[in-house]
This record gives C-alpha cells, sequence and structure tokens, in this order.
C-alpha cells in the first residue's frame, strides 16, 4: 500500500518539466506503442498482398482516403502528450506500416511537426502482406545507438513469413535502454491452433532479451507490440516469462507485464468483439525500472503506471462497433476513424539532474 501511495503522490504532482518534491525534481517520460491499422501508401508493390491498398483494389484506396489516414495517425499521436509529457512520448513503437514513407508522412503533419519525431533506421520485415514495426523517437530524451532485427522461423514450415522482431538500443534520459517491437502471427485458424507460432515469437523475444543483458546487465529493457494474444495467455507467460506482480520480478532478468492487471482485474483492453475486450498491445519490461520503486529517491527511470489510451475520440459511437475503437473501415465501408486497437502506454520517473 506505501508503496501504491508514493507512485500516486509522485504521478499527481508531477509538473510539465518538473516536480519540486523534498528538495528534488523529476522528470516524466512516456514509452508508447500503437497499431496504426493497416497504414498503407496508394501503390500496389507486391501484387495480390497489396491490391487490396489501391485504387482499383476492394478498399479503393486512393490519395484522398490515405492523407486522411495519415492526418488522423498524427492527431492521434499528438493528443497524447500531457501535462507532465507536453512533448509526447519519448519512444513509440509502431506496426502495421508499409514502409518508412509512410511514417515520414505522419511525423511531417502539422500537429507532430513540433515535436520533430525522428524515425528509427527502417527495416523491410519477409512478411507477405508487406507490414513492418517501427520505432518513433523525440531526439530530446532518446538517442538510437543500435538497431538489429531478428527474423522468426518456424520449424517445419520453410514458407512461413511475418514481421521481424525490431530491437533499439539507444539512450534514454542518458540511461541505456533497449526497446524490442513486435507483432506476433495472427490467430488465423482459430486460437489454440495457431498458438504455437506466438509461443515461438515469446522463445525468440526472451532469448533476444537474454542475449541483451548478457552483453550488458545494467540496461532497461522494453518490450512492446500487438501480439494478438493476452497477457495470460502462455506465449506471454511462458514463452517470455512476463509476470503478474511486481513482487515476482526479482533481477534485471526478471520481466513485469503491467497490463495483466489492467485487463485481468479491470476489464479493460485495446480491442474488442462482441462484448469482450483483448489486450494485445502490451508494454513489458525487466526489472530494471522497478529497483527505485520502495525508495524516495528515483536516481533512475522508475515506473509509475501503465495505461490504456481509449481516449474518446478514439472509441465508435455508434452501430455494432459502439464503445470499440474506432477503426479506418468497417464492413468495407470507410468510415475515416483512426485504428482497430487503442494505443498503450507506460510512464516513468527520474530526478532531474
Amino acid at each position: 500500500m506505501r508503496k501504491l501511495i508514493l507512485l500516486a503522490a509522485i504521478a499527481a504532482l508531477l509538473m510539465p518539466t518538473a516536480l519540486a518534491q523534498q528538495n528534488k525534481r523529476y522528470n516524466m517520460y512516456g514509452v508508447m506503442f500503437y497499431n496504426l491499422e493497416n497504414l498503407f501508401d496508394t501503390i500496389n508493390n507486391n501484387g495480390r498482398y497489396d491490391e487490396e491498398f489501391s485504387p482499383r483494389g476492394a478498399r479503393q484506396w486512393n490519395g484522398t482516403k490515405y492523407w486522411q489516414k495519415v492526418h488522423n495517425m498524427a492527431y492521434a499521436i499528438s493528443q497524447m502528450a500531457t501535462k507532465n509529457t507536453p512533448m509526447g512520448p519519448a519512444i513509440i513503437g509502431v506496426c502495421e506500416i508499409e514502409n518508412e514513407t509512410v511514417l515520414q508522412d505522419v511525423v511531417r503533419q502539422p500537429e507532430l511537426r513540433d515535436w520533430h519525431l525522428q524515425i528509427a533506421p527502417y527495416h523491410e520485415s519477409p512478411d507477405r502482406r508487406g507490414v513492418d514495426v517501427g520505432v518513433l523517437y523525440n531526439p530530446r530524451y532518446f538517442r538510437v545507438l543500435n538497431v538489429t532485427n531478428q527474423t522468426l522461423e518456424i520449424e517445419g514450415e520453410p514458407n512461413f513469413k511475418t514481421r521481424d522482431q525490431m530491437c533499439v538500443t539507444g539512450l534514454l534520459a542518458g540511461e541505456k535502454v533497449s526497446v524490442i517491437i513486435n507483432h506476433w502471427p495472427s490467430r488465423l485458424g482459430g486460437e489454440e491452433a495457431s498458438s504455437y507460432k506466438r509461443e515461438a515469437a515469446g522463445r525468440l523475444a526472451r532469448r533476444t532479451i537474454d542475449s541483451l543483458l548478457r552483453d550488458d546487465p545494467n540496461q532497461g529493457i522494453f518490450f512492446m507490440g500487438d501480439l494478438n494474444d493476452d497477457p495470460m495467455n502462455k506465449s506471454c507467460t511462458e514463452a517470455l516469462g512476463a509476470r503478474k506482480y511486481t513482487r515476482d520480478v526479482k533481477t534485471v532478468h526478471d520481466l513485469f507485464n503491467p497490463f495483466w492487471h489492467i485487463l485481468e482485474d479491470k476489464g479493460i483492453g485495446t480491442l474488442g468483439y462482441r462484448g469482450s475486450w483483448n489486450l494485445f498491445d502490451q508494454i513489458i519490461f525487466n526489472g530494471y525500472f522497478l529497483k527505485h520503486q520502495d525508495s524516495k529517491n528515483k536516481p533512475t527511470l522508475t515506473f509509475v503506471r501503465a495505461e490504456v489510451l481509449n481516449r474518446d475520440f478514439l472509441i465508435s459511437k455508434e452501430g455494432t462497433r459502439e464503445g470499440y475503437p474506432h477503426r479506418t473501415f468497417s464492413s468495407g465501408v470507410f468510415l475515416n476513424g483512426y485504428s482497430d486497437h487503442f494505443p498503450t502506454e507506460i510512464f516513468l520517473v527520474k530526478e532531474a539532474q
């Protein structure tokens, strides 16, 4: 209980730039993930897999719709600024993007221009649909040092192709962190029948995390993405090894999933269907960000809270999807919405220098 009171006090009292408390000042930083839901350009680059999002395709995806979508994505991200993070999240992981150009179009929109968001070195995945993962970041707070990508292979399925797992290592508020962005295989064919693919993705991510910590155990790890599984599914709990309670996180090698509590105990998700919510869009992190939780001092980045960013303007107000994310299309009809997923974010604090 004392931990919750302390964290609530810090979150409530933080000012836009820093908080003065007991002769100390704290800065807050946000780390966000957002599935941008089929952010394709209008050019058919890979044959039948891309034809749907072209002017002659089923979506009749033309320049007008594309630029409306780009504007909506930029506006949505811009609205995630808070009084404690007035320049928005320091790091934003994204998925369901076709190429680097669409991200460039998003960050150049008027809503985001003053943030001067940068794109981490981009990588084209082998995914058949042509969608990738990526990282946006604010250079005021984060500096990229290195980027690597890992390809998921499924034993016995040589033709299997999906999104690569991207790892961006850099300095956040002067501290070394690695950010692993994921978009795990879908539930096509059924949740149970396809579970082995996501479990394989979880094991690949776990190997990456272990390798990073062997090289440098004094670093923070953010693992995030659209996992196509919930926090309590086997891919997250066993393959990846994420835990629901901070008391079970003993070392930097242990992972904490704050969104497990949000879904299971609060019933809040990031996408829903027929009265049921899922929380596929997760941000998980290692014990590095918990080591000062019980201390009055926060000399290094310390986790404060996690949030599903289900802002009112992102919610559909009518029809069969009332109350769910206001998406771009529904039953083939262009809705001029945002995404079929809500974004998620975690917040961290650190003593100002």
